[in-house]
């Protein structure tokens, strides 16, 4: 389990703050294709120290590199001080990215996302009823996964140029039900940068997607799983609480 301590937790999201209005720096510490990745033992980690309905994943440098840290968050909807987060590295895939969504009663969709993160196959297949529905419909989701890896360079650059880097995210406030496996066998969860249109703003904002994994992920002929794609989580700025 990757863990900081708050002291360098703090220094690490002063640095991003810091290099926000800096594209060059930007482009460099972000490529598209790269994810976030969280074990099985992390996420456990966040599932027991969090208490709030949503939790905080803050955006730092360490070590030259991206993180994100996961702030747990208390009932007061502050953060909870304790001596050390877990974070994750933003890294390149090590295999393709498949997600799964089950549609209510009869169907069952299937997408894969290449290592740089590029719809290679898609199909669908009718099967048995399924009593829920999934909480992140997969075609929205894949589509701000592919319109972050083929426009989040020009997003970066159009806020750094015309913005100064004040519009550009710090934090996503993350629903916890994010963290709550729909089936036994959790293996890790994906992090990926999405990027989609928000009405309210009206204009394209970045999200975090939680995408879980499981040690069967393959529909057996016994339909558990509803979806390991879940809810968009809430960039800061412009949605920022209190911490």
């Amino acid at each position: 389990m990757n863990t900081l301590s708050r002291e360098e937790c703090e220094v690490a999201i002063a640095e991003w703050s810091n290099c926000c209005a800096d594209y060059q720096a930007i482009k460099r510490l972000i490529p598209t294709n790269y994810i976030f990745n969280f074990d099985a033992s992390e996420i456990e980690w966040m599932k027991r120290e969090n208490k709030n309905s949503e939790f905080c994943t803050q955006i730092g440098i360490y070590q030259g590199e991206l993180i994100a840290i996961l702030y747990p968050m208390g009932a007061d909807g502050h953060q909870i001080v304790i001596d050390n987060y877990v974070y994750s590295t933003l890294q390149e895939l090590q295999q393709d990215l498949r997600l799964m969504e089950t549609a209510e009663y009869t169907l069952v969709k299937n997408a894969v996302l290449s290592k740089d993160l590029r719809k290679i196959d898609d199909n669908s297949d009718m099967s048995f009823p399924v009593s829920g529905k999934p909480m992140l419909p997969q075609d929205k989701a894949v589509a701000a996964i592919e319109t972050w890896r083929d426009e989040g360079m020009l997003w970066f650059y159009r806020e750094c140029s015309e913005f100064g880097g004040s519009r550009i995210f710090r934090r996503f406030y993350v629903p916890a039900q994010d963290l709550i496996p729909s089936k036994p066998g959790l293996t890790h969860i994906v992090c990926s940068f999405g990027l989609k249109f928000s009405d309210i703003y009206q204009r394209m904002l970045p999200t975090l997607i939680f995408i879980s994994f499981y040690q069967d992920l393959e529909n057996n002929g016994s339909i558990e799983k509803i979806s390991n794609t879940y809810d968009w989580s809430q960039a800061c700025p412009p949605s920022c609480y209190s911490m």
